[in-house]
């Protein structure tokens, strides 16, 4: 089991790494989700994911969460070939954790290397994301 922590995480880059370990066979638990960053303007970024999340038929879908940690799952999922039972069973070793679990507190966290954010660009966190969702 791989733990890491999203604080301060670019998420595209976190979660095509996450991606690739799943695929690699291993059990990966992501904590800190609303943590994790959208590099890009926040407007541009606020208007695309309201766009997803109104499109379709409210019974029929498309579906799109709006809570930070079901935001990563599913951009994991559109990293990962889902629909392969090879792909099904590496997205069923992913847990996704808002903030860090009692159970988690004394866990070392791996080091994601080239996903923190720099702070150069302008970014929106997930949590912010999902409050304005």
């Amino acid at each position: 089991m791989i733990y890491v922590d999203a604080n301060n995480q670019v998420m595209g880059r976190l979660a095509s790494r996450v991606a690739r370990m799943l695929l690699n066979g291993e059990s990966v638990s992501v904590v800190n989700a609303e943590k994790a960053v959208i590099v890009g303007n926040p407007a541009v970024t606020l208007k695309t994911y309201k766009h997803k999340r109104d499109r379709g038929d409210p019974f029929h879908g498309p579906f799109y969460p709006r809570s930070p940690d079901m935001i990563f799952r599913r951009v994991v999922r559109g990293m990962v070939p889902y629909k392969t039972a090879r792909g099904g069973e590496a997205f069923k070793r992913l847990r996704v954790f808002i903030s860090i679990p009692q159970e988690m507190k004394d866990k070392q966290f791996a080091e994601i290397t080239g996903a923190a954010n720099k702070g150069e660009f302008k970014s929106i966190s997930l949590e912010r994301l999902a409050k304005i969702l």
